[in-house]
């Protein structure tokens, strides 16, 4: 029988214990606690350095497959943190165990542990007044919560002056966690866009967290997130959706493939 790695999923060999990253497809996610996030955000914060986390949910996971320039987003973020159950699945389905992290939730983790670290926060992205709705929510959710700008970009491109004036804005602002919430691809590409033009700790694209704490979109109850069957709720309240989830779905079919072709070969 000839030596074959398995290339569909494996373990990082160069991560530490504590910073364990498990690689499907080539596509990096961390099976860590919130408790080492929460703690390397802080050193960042001390350090001043622009890092990034990325929230890769099963429809990351595909379009990573299909876009190299996302998959690099993917790769180059200090946490790349499982957002969905689909890639729960897949990992189990490949003998590992991922726990999952939502956008949603390791924003209240953050807001909540930054109050006594005094952590400023910026909002870029949502409708016109979700950013705002949402930072006084925030503020009201968590006495002492600290935000330092809101901001709704248009739904088009900014023009070169219009990017100019929010980067100089955010960058007055000077916040130590800068939050994006623009929706899948779109959220990626501006962080990757600005990372050596804004001068902030931390960026992290969280999509839909900005209407699920704002109120403007109710989320999935617990019963449903603690099953994994978000994707189901918003599904029926999110017509939308469908079309997302198929790409989640078809992440799952890829690989039950792989695994066909692999136990074929082992066979053979």
């Amino acid at each position: 029988m000839k030596n074959r790695s398995i290339s569909y999923g494996e373990v990082d060999a160069n991560a530490t214990s504590e910073s364990r990253v498990i690689k499907l497809f080539e596509v990096p996610f961390c099976a860590c606690g919130i408790n080492k996030i929460l703690a390397e955000i802080e050193k960042g914060i001390e350090a001043g350095i622009t890092q990034y986390i990325s929230i890769t949910n099963t429809e990351s996971l595909y379009h990573a497959l299909r876009i190299p320039s996302h998959r690099d987003y993917i790769n180059n973020a200090t946490f790349s943190c499982c957002d969905g159950v689909g890639v729960v699945i897949v990992g189990k389905m490949l003998g590992y165990e991922i726990p999952r992290l939502h956008g949603p939730d390791l924003m209240l983790k953050c807001c909540e542990y930054g109050v006594e670290k005094r952590w400023k926060h910026y909002f870029y992205g949502g409708k016109k007044g979700v950013p705002e709705l949402l930072s006084r929510k925030l503020s009201k959710k968590f006495p002492g919560f600290i935000t330092v700008g809101a901001y709704s970009p248009p739904f088009r491109e900014l023009t070169p002056s219009e990017d100019k004036a929010i980067i100089e804005q955010i960058n007055e602002a000077s916040p130590d966690i800068l939050w994006v919430g623009l929706g899948l691809l779109k959220q990626e590409r501006w962080i990757a866009d600005h990372l050596d033009k804004i001068k902030v700790p931390w960026m992290i694209g969280v999509g839909a967290a900005f209407d699920f704490h704002a109120g403007t979109v109710r989320r999935a109850p617990k019963p449903f997130r603690r099953a994994g069957l978000e994707w189901l709720y918003r599904v029926c309240f999110e017509p939308r959706m469908i079309r997302r989830n198929i790409f989640s779905f078809m992440v799952i079919k890829y690989a039950l493939k792989e695994m066909i072709k692999e136990r074929k070969w082992l066979i053979s």
